[in-house]
């Protein structure tokens, strides 16, 4: 049996989508699942980069083909009323739900996604938040030291592998970005191998022609 990781943040649609669609894309695979909870702004802010939702055109066109990637596969959703929004207390309560050491398991991500993604209300609504964790039970305080200490190891983890976005697949050490990249990671999985030859490992990246900072205004 394979073993995957998926790397995710609540905060995002790509997650949510990727997350539903997970269960498709292994059929037939003998694979096990770790759900880590990170915090994208935390890859954000590490990598130097902003969010899609940072940027308002693309925040209205990531909205827009979200929504037609869930009508698409069939898949509820429906954003919530703020977005960006402070994922923190929703992550902290995924680890919470988890045994110490380990990840939460699928229906608590679940819950959790389903929270933000399902209905369009306030992902952030104190009278919501406490009934998604009276529900959820979790065996330690997400408010706790030890709980905020794990995301964050978590988070920095992901960061030392080369994680940079959400959702992020990781499987038989290679790492696979976004939702359009679930048929290349169930290929991988099922030992196409394109992944043995030159396509992964031996073409060369190409030079950064032109870093950004270093170019002068005309």
């Amino acid at each position: 049996m394979k073993h995957l990781t998926f790397y995710f943040d609540v905060i995002s649609p790509f997650a949510y989508l990727a997350f539903e669609r997970l269960p498709q894309a292994l059929a037939g695979l003998s694979v096990s699942v770790s759900y880590r909870p990170i915090l994208f702004a935390g890859l954000l802010a590490h990598w130097g980069q902003k969010g899609p939702a940072e940027i308002e055109p693309k925040r209205a066109w990531t909205f827009r083909h979200v929504a037609w990637q869930a009508h698409q596969a069939g898949i509820a959703l429906e954003s919530p009323a703020q977005h960006p929004f402070n994922p923190l207390a929703l992550l902290r309560l995924g680890v919470a739900c988890a045994p110490e050491g380990g990840t939460p398991n699928r229906f608590i991500c679940e819950q959790l996604f389903r929270h933000v993604w399902q209905g369009g209300a306030d992902a952030n609504d104190a009278a919501r938040l406490a009934s998604l964790a009276e529900r959820l039970a979790p065996p330690r305080d997400p408010q706790s030291a030890e709980v905020k200490a794990a995301l964050k190891s978590a988070t920095d983890a992901a960061i030392a592998k080369g994680v940079f976005g959400v959702p992020t697949f990781e499987a038989d050490g290679r790492l696979f970005w976004g939702v359009d990249a679930m048929t290349m990671l169930a290929a991988s999985l099922r030992g196409d191998p394109w992944f043995d030859g030159p396509g992964w490992d031996a073409r060369p990246t190409p030079l950064a022609g032109i870093v950004r900072s270093t170019i002068a205004p005309s």
